[in-house]
Protein backbone atom coordinates (compact mmCIF):
# COMPACT_ATOMS: atom_id res chain seq x y z
CA UNK A 1 0.00 0.00 0.00
CA UNK A 2 1.68 3.34 -0.80
CA UNK A 3 2.50 5.86 1.69
CA UNK A 4 2.07 9.49 1.45
CA UNK A 5 4.65 11.14 3.16
CA UNK A 6 3.46 14.98 4.64
CA UNK A 7 5.77 17.75 5.20
CA UNK A 8 5.52 19.65 8.36
CA UNK A 9 2.87 22.73 8.14
CA UNK A 10 2.48 24.77 11.13
CA UNK A 11 -1.47 24.54 11.31
CA UNK A 12 -2.23 20.97 9.33
CA UNK A 13 0.68 18.68 10.86
CA UNK A 14 3.30 20.53 12.65
CA UNK A 15 5.42 17.62 12.87
CA UNK A 16 4.25 16.42 9.38
CA UNK A 17 3.07 13.18 9.10
CA UNK A 18 2.79 9.44 7.21
CA UNK A 19 -0.09 8.00 6.19
CA UNK A 20 -1.23 5.43 4.12
CA UNK A 21 -3.20 5.62 1.09
CA UNK A 22 -5.42 3.48 -1.21
CA UNK A 23 -4.29 3.25 -5.09
CA UNK A 24 -7.16 5.07 -6.45
CA UNK A 25 -8.06 7.34 -3.05
CA UNK A 26 -7.12 10.87 -3.29
CA UNK A 27 -4.50 12.65 -1.72
CA UNK A 28 -7.39 14.84 -0.40
CA UNK A 29 -9.75 11.67 1.11
CA UNK A 30 -6.51 9.94 2.15
CA UNK A 31 -5.38 13.01 4.28
CA UNK A 32 -8.72 13.57 5.30
CA UNK A 33 -9.18 10.16 7.35
CA UNK A 34 -6.36 10.19 9.07
CA UNK A 35 -6.65 13.42 10.62
CA UNK A 36 -4.68 16.42 8.21
CA UNK A 37 -7.51 18.50 7.37
CA UNK A 38 -6.70 20.43 4.15
CA UNK A 39 -8.43 23.44 3.59
CA UNK A 40 -11.44 22.23 0.83
CA UNK A 41 -14.12 25.10 0.33
CA UNK A 42 -15.34 23.40 -2.91
CA UNK A 43 -16.33 20.06 -1.38
CA UNK A 44 -14.26 18.60 -3.59
CA UNK A 45 -15.63 19.33 -6.77
CA UNK A 46 -11.85 20.67 -8.78
CA UNK A 47 -13.95 24.93 -8.26
CA UNK A 48 -11.17 26.38 -6.08
CA UNK A 49 -7.33 26.05 -5.17
CA UNK A 50 -7.91 25.96 -1.07
CA UNK A 51 -6.44 22.24 -1.55
CA UNK A 52 -3.59 23.16 -3.27
CA UNK A 53 -0.60 20.73 -2.48
CA UNK A 54 3.08 20.48 -4.22
CA UNK A 55 3.81 16.76 -4.71
CA UNK A 56 7.99 16.74 -4.15
CA UNK A 57 8.35 13.20 -4.74
CA UNK A 58 6.16 10.66 -6.43
CA UNK A 59 4.69 13.59 -8.90
CA UNK A 60 5.15 10.87 -12.19
CA UNK A 61 3.45 8.29 -10.68
CA UNK A 62 0.17 10.11 -10.74
CA UNK A 63 -2.19 10.21 -13.30
CA UNK A 64 -1.86 14.08 -15.29
CA UNK A 65 -4.08 16.51 -14.09
CA UNK A 66 -6.89 17.40 -16.69
CA UNK A 67 -7.68 20.65 -18.26
CA UNK A 68 -10.07 21.84 -15.43
CA UNK A 69 -7.74 21.33 -12.54
CA UNK A 70 -4.92 23.19 -14.70
CA UNK A 71 -6.81 25.89 -15.10
CA UNK A 72 -8.16 26.23 -11.42
CA UNK A 73 -4.07 25.69 -10.47
CA UNK A 74 -3.26 28.77 -12.38
CA UNK A 75 -5.24 30.85 -9.71
CA UNK A 76 -3.37 28.82 -6.88
CA UNK A 77 -0.75 30.54 -4.53
CA UNK A 78 2.56 29.51 -4.61
CA UNK A 79 1.53 27.53 -7.67
CA UNK A 80 5.00 25.14 -8.86
CA UNK A 81 5.02 22.46 -11.61
CA UNK A 82 4.55 19.81 -9.30
CA UNK A 83 1.53 21.41 -7.79
CA UNK A 84 -1.85 19.46 -7.72
CA UNK A 85 -5.22 20.02 -5.98
CA UNK A 86 -5.33 16.95 -3.50
CA UNK A 87 -9.18 16.59 -4.17
CA UNK A 88 -8.03 15.93 -8.07
CA UNK A 89 -4.70 13.80 -7.47
CA UNK A 90 -5.19 10.80 -7.07
CA UNK A 91 -2.74 8.15 -5.12
CA UNK A 92 -1.48 5.02 -7.86
CA UNK A 93 1.53 2.73 -6.25
CA UNK A 94 4.10 4.45 -5.66
CA UNK A 95 4.90 6.89 -2.55
CA UNK A 96 4.27 10.38 -2.27
CA UNK A 97 6.26 13.02 -1.01
CA UNK A 98 3.83 16.08 -0.11
CA UNK A 99 3.96 19.69 1.06
CA UNK A 100 0.61 21.90 1.76
CA UNK A 101 1.36 25.31 0.88
CA UNK A 102 1.27 27.82 4.15
CA UNK A 103 -0.95 30.30 1.92
CA UNK A 104 -4.09 29.72 -0.20
CA UNK A 105 -6.27 32.15 -2.07
CA UNK A 106 -9.28 31.79 0.72
CA UNK A 107 -10.44 34.84 1.95
CA UNK A 108 -12.19 33.14 4.91
CA UNK A 109 -10.95 29.91 6.19
CA UNK A 110 -14.13 28.23 8.51
CA UNK A 111 -11.36 26.94 10.99
CA UNK A 112 -10.60 30.24 11.93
Amino acid sequence: MPQIIFLPHAEHCPEGAVIEAQPGESVLNAALRNGIDIEHACEKSCACTTCHIVVREGFDSMEASDELEDDMLDKAWGLEPQSRLSCQAVVADEDLVVEIPKYTINQVSEGH
